[in-house]
């Protein structure tokens, strides 16, 4: 049987008579808050610009032929003929992609009159990837002189962005802390911390851009490609405390 001692009593007693003194004294009065501080949510990016170091372009051909199978097999020759000039100019097996495939059948049409097939157009298309810079002008020149007739696009980029990237993050950081510093003062606030940052784009290369169609082999220097700069952007957002 459980006995009670006069200390166990005592103390029984003491927590009888306030129960709710301890939680009392732990928690605020209605409607006070724990925390109450002044904070800016902020937004700001960085740039940089690199110079790309590999090109991207799609060209192709198209065939046409009474038949289906002509049209593709005067195709196939055709494709054959342009893969092979661009191993000779040296791009690998690797940064050749056929990108589209398609044969369809051609109609005349009259008003008032049924369709009337006319033959077939296959097309092929390929994506090639240049890091000769220099010579990526003679290499769409080789590939037009084999056979190919479209140079649909053409898109340059960076191999390796990570130090572009790295140095647009820092001068978005930058251009995030002086906001909040100008926000601060013209506010009669000034920032005590940082409470978070998150990142919210990476780098922007340039777009694809049309280059031409039904491209004609240049007569003497090889076709101008000029790949210019990039811009490397990065989105950041920020949580700053501000006291006075």
């Amino acid at each position: 049987m459980f006995k009670v001692t006069p200390a166990v009593a005592a103390a029984a007693l003491l927590l009888a008579a306030s129960p709710l003194a301890a939680h009392a004294d732990a928690a605020p009065a209605s409607g006070e808050r724990m925390f109450d501080a002044t904070t800016l949510d902020l937004t700001a990016y960085g740039e940089t610009k690199v110079a790309p170091d590999e090109a991207t372009i799609t060209l192709g051909v198209q065939s046409k032929a009474t038949t289906a199978a002509a049209a593709m097999q005067e195709n196939a020759g055709q494709m054959n003929r342009i893969i092979a000039a661009l191993r000779a100019w040296g791009v690998p097996d690797k940064d050749i992609q056929t990108s589209g495939l398609s044969l369809e059948a051609q109609y005349t049409y009259q008003q008032n009159q049924p369709p009337v097939l006319n033959g077939y157009q296959a097309s092929n298309e390929v994506a090639i990837t240049v890091e000769d810079l220099p010579r990526l002008g003679a290499v769409l020149d080789a590939a037009v002189a084999a056979g190919a007739n479209q140079i649909n696009s053409v898109g340059f980029d960076v191999k390796d962005p990570t130090a572009a990237d790295d140095a647009a993050r820092l001068a978005a950081v930058k251009a995030l802390r002086a906001k909040a510093d100008l926000y601060a003062q013209a506010t009669g606030y000034r920032v005590a911390r940082l409470v978070s940052l998150s990142e919210g784009g990476g780098g922007a290369p340039q777009p694809i851009r049309p280059i031409y169609a039904m491209a004609k082999m240049a007569a003497a220097a090889p076709t101008p490609v000029a790949p210019g700069e990039l811009t490397d952007r990065i989105d950041i957002s920020g949580v700053f405390e501000l006291v006075r």
